[in-house]
């Protein structure tokens, strides 16, 4: 009876796992563009960040937009303040004024400069060969969130080169994901 129950809440478990998004390293996601090309989402964060906690929980704990991520992004979560080493376009990024007995806010990390983050949380895009998109800034729901995950997946950011166009996208765009 006990391995039953082992048996059938490994598999609830796994079940309630492969509803979340799979995170990777940065670094992780430029090699993987290299054998599979896929557009990079970056869930920049930092520890002490309030709305931060929020977009994991509601955002991205959302089934539907993990699904979607796993399916057309590769998915990195960096911390805005950490002290990973990051290595893009034949640079390496640190964070070298980084204080490791400080409590709350920190220096920001080199590579979050290079990414224009000004706001935490904040979610990059990166295209298929790496290359820098834009920063979205701000808390999203995964309904707000939808059009910048289609938008930059369709690669339909390519044509909104107006305030108008912009408009005009947000206005037919056809939302499908809960509230």
């Amino acid at each position: 009876m006990k391995k039953l129950l082992y048996i059938c809440a490994l598999i609830f478990v796994s079940s309630l796992s492969a509803q979340e998004i799979n995170w990777i390293t940065f670094d992780e996601a430029l090699a993987a563009q290299a054998k599979n090309p896929k557009k990079i989402i970056v869930d920049a964060y930092t520890t002490w960040c309030g709305p931060c906690k929020l977009l994991d929980k509601n955002t991205f704990g959302n089934k539907e937009v993990a699904d979607f991520i796993n399916e057309h992004y590769y998915a990195v979560k960096f911390n805005a303040e950490g002290t990973e080493e990051i290595h893009y376009l034949e640079n390496t990024y640190t964070n070298p004024r980084h204080d490791p007995n400080r409590r709350g806010r920190n220096s920001q990390h080199e590579f979050a400069q290079a990414m224009k983050i000004r706001v935490y949380p904040s979610i990059v895009f990166f295209d298929e060969t790496g290359a820098f998109i834009q920063p979205i800034e701000g808390y999203k729901t995964p309904r707000q969130l939808e059009i910048y995950l289609k938008m930059i997946a369709n690669d339909d950011y390519k044509d909104l080169t107006t305030q108008e166009k912009w408009q005009t996208y947000q206005e037919e765009f056809k939302y499908t994901f809960s509230k």
